[in-house]
């Protein structure tokens, strides 16, 4: 493991119950790409699933897609020169749910980052249960 919730917290601003991020397994280079790979595991606990929907309890699709944005901002923010700055989710295209996600599930986080200049990028975002595709994105982001 390289983050561990704690480390996590020491680079985002997030916490509860916005911290989408449990842990990052890596940050490495695939195919000429930074990509990021993080977890969340979620709990039956989570505030959400108070009202959607208490009878049948599934995580809200916007909030993967913010837990794919977060895991994201930490593979940026880990850089020396963006460390200490805030990253904005400014967009979301071709934004494909698959599975639902409901408690007990585990979403395995990967992020390619595609650009990165003058503030500005994107990347390449999926979220999985297992090895079933729940989520997919290209999102961007703002740095300030």
């Amino acid at each position: 493991m390289l983050y561990n919730n704690e480390d996590i917290k020491k680079i985002l601003p997030h916490r509860y119950p916005f911290l989408l991020v449990d842990r990052i397994e890596k940050i490495e280079e695939v195919d000429g790409k930074l990509t990021i790979y993080g977890y969340k595991c979620v709990t039956t606990n989570e505030p959400f699933f108070q009202g959607h929907f208490p009878q049948y309890q599934v995580m809200p699709g916007v909030l993967i897609l913010e837990a794919l944005a977060q895991c994201g901002a930490v593979a940026v923010l880990s850089m020396d020169e963006y460390k200490g700055k805030l990253v904005f989710f400014t967009g979301a295209n071709n934004v494909k749910w698959r599975k639902q996600v409901t408690p007990g599930d585990v979403l395995k986080l990967q992020v390619s980052l595609k650009a990165l200049r003058h503030g500005m990028g994107s990347g390449e975002a999926k979220a999985y249960v297992g090895d079933e595709l729940a989520c997919s994105a290209e999102i961007g982001f703002a740095i300030k």
